[in-house]
């Protein structure tokens, strides 16, 4: 069954149907894809198991079980991404897998019952569970018939296929007293944002949105960040000018 969400600045309203999907699958029993339920480690990427625990980011390399399902997707969401109409390969991430967005911007590997697609995390789906993917339409009939609606899926974290160095994007607002700030165009998921200020590094504010916010007088600029990825990846960034209204390049790449 098709489940449709949207999202209105950065807050979740589930449909109808989405609460219909959600009632009708709970009544399923626990059907609960690649979870060891003794919490003994049997599955590799499961609660519990070796190399995942709940509420932590996937890690490359990990395959992850789960349900794929699909909805309405036009690019954009709770990652606060743009709409991206000529390439909707996007999806939603489950909930307990979302770490406060340092999933977004990231890329996985699909597999379903009829093939593989690659697709990247732009958005998060509250109602799905720990291993669970909501694909766009688009991306789900690449890996399964329309018709089933909700399939079994594996998935694993990849580095994106993109083209040239990182870039910035201020939040509306942005000045040299609040400032919030968005990676885009990177090559791995960013969970960490640092800036340089008087010597030492501060830590900006993860926000569930996909931006970091630094509320105390961040200043002019030009800025230092030092970002590191969720495979604990590290680049510095030196020379972000501050410019509230556009997309300022970077140079460095993970």
């Amino acid at each position: 069954m098709k489940t449709d969400r949207q999202v209105q600045r950065g807050a979740w309203r589930k449909s109808g149907m989405a609460a219909l999907a959600v009632s009708l699958w709970m009544g399923c029993g626990e059907g609960s894809f690649g979870v060891d339920p003794a919490g003994s480690g049997g599955t590799p990427g499961a609660p519990g198991g070796p190399n995942q625990t709940p509420g932590s980011q996937p890690a490359i390399g990990t395959v992850y079980t789960g349900e794929g399902t699909f909805y309405g997707a036009d690019g954009s969401g709770n990652c606060s991404y743009d709409r991206s109409p000529g390439n909707l390969m996007v999806a939603a991430m489950n909930n307990p897998q979302y770490a406060n967005s340092s999933v977004c911007g990231m890329c996985v590997d699909v597999t379903g019952p009829k093939g593989k697609i690659t697709v990247r995390i732009v958005d998060r789906c509250p109602e799905c569970k720990w291993g669970d993917l909501d694909l766009s339409k688009e991306a789900f009939v690449q890996i399964a018939d329309e018709v089933q609606g909700r399939v079994k899926i594996s998935w694993t974290q990849v580095a994106c296929a993109v083209s040239g160095p990182l870039s910035y994007r201020y939040k509306d607002g942005s000045s040299q007293w609040w400032m919030g700030v968005q990676v885009l165009n990177s090559r791995l998921p960013i969970k960490r944002i640092e800036m340089q200020k008087n010597g030492s590094w501060t830590d900006l504010q993860q926000q569930q949105y996909g931006y970091y916010l630094d509320p105390s007088n961040p200043g002019v600029g030009p800025f230092t960040f030092r970002l590191t990825s969720t495979d604990d990846k590290q680049v510095t960034e030196t020379g972000v000018k501050l410019s509230p209204s556009g997309i300022v390049p970077g140079t460095q790449q993970f």
